[in-house]
């Protein structure tokens, strides 16, 4: 794969592989572990604009950043109302980042229904106000959508011009219509599109678990970076093998990753977490769903630390 510096306005990544925004995944100690592997960007999980408004605890968390973290800071933000998304863009909670990136992609039906995440794309005029909102704050601003709600309603090059007309720096198209959730084959072609529709770069996004489908997504789609979202939860590594690092020693990694989860959150929620990462860890490996199993059924950190040591990654 052709890796590269991205220009997000007054901002450079160090490379074009960038993580997702993953709701229930990317919290601080997964974020700077990605970019210990070679991420050239990551991305908080989606936050909730009106949430920050109304000073929720819950998602003030989701925004927090370890003093380790070395890269460019970026947060993810979903809501509707231009106004909101304002006051959030320009509250103490997002001072710390550096870009602000919207969600205008997400498909499940409770942000849907709301009119937000994928909704926006069928409002043109809100999400262009949305975007003119958080622009106005003074910061880098992306978007991140997809390349319509079904196939008989594609609006990429469109949607993506009015991103760039409305001041967006960057966009991230994932190539599957809202109706087909994370399921069927990516839409290089319209992905394409995009690239060819605005001048702002152009990431995409959807079905990379391997460092072969990156450089295939670059090479049908003409964009310029590449986003990894689930198949970064199976294997974190995939950022050292696309971008060429040394993979380190998983095991160790992983434990590291346990570590600090609970030096960070507690034990209640890495108990949790790190089982389901771990099992997310061992898929695909022979006897994976025996192992599954008993990793759900563990009780304490202790346990699943031997666990994770005396398991093939």
């Amino acid at each position: 794969m052709h890796l590269r510096t991205i220009k997000i306005a007054d901002l450079t990544t160090p490379n074009n592989v960038f993580l997702a925004p993953l709701a229930g995944y990317t919290n601080a100690v997964f974020r700077e572990m990605c970019l210990s592997l070679g991420a050239g960007l990551t991305f908080t999980e989606m936050v909730s604009a009106k949430g920050l408004c109304y000073n929720s605890k819950n998602t003030e968390e989701l925004l927090y950043v370890t003093p380790k973290y070395s890269g460019i800071k970026a947060c993810q933000l979903f809501g509707a109302d231009p106004e909101y998304m304002r006051r959030a863009a320009e509250s103490r909670f997002v001072a710390p980042f550096d870009l602000i990136d919207i969600n205008m992609g997400c498909p499940v039906p409770k942000i849907f229904n709301n009119g937000e995440g994928s909704a926006l794309m069928q409002d043109f005029a809100r999400a262009s106000a949305v975007i003119k909102a958080c622009k106005a704050v003074g910061k880098p601003v992306s978007v991140k959508f997809r390349i319509g709600l079904n196939d008989k309603n594609i609006i990429t090059a469109d949607f993506a011009k009015m991103c760039e007309d409305s001041g967006a720096d960057m966009i991230t198209v994932h190539g599957r219509t809202r109706d087909k959730i994370y399921a069927g084959e990516v839409n290089f072609a319209e992905i394409e599109r995009a690239k060819h529709a605005v001048k702002i770069p152009v990431i995409a996004n959807g079905g990379i678990f391997c460092a072969e489908d990156a450089e295939n997504l670059m090479d049908k789609t003409g964009a310029d970076g590449v986003m990894v979202a689930r198949g970064a939860m199976y294997s974190p590594w995939i950022f050292a093998e696309i971008t060429g690092k040394k993979v380190p020693d998983k095991r160790a990694l992983i434990k590291k990753q346990l570590d600090d989860t609970l030096a960070l959150f507690g034990e209640r929620f890495a108990l949790v977490f790190m089982r389901k990462m771990a099992a997310f860890y061992t898929k695909g490996k022979r006897g994976s769903s025996a192992l599954r199993e008993k990793l759900f059924t563990c009780d304490s950190i202790e346990k699943l630390s031997e666990m994770i040591e005396e398991t093939e990654f």
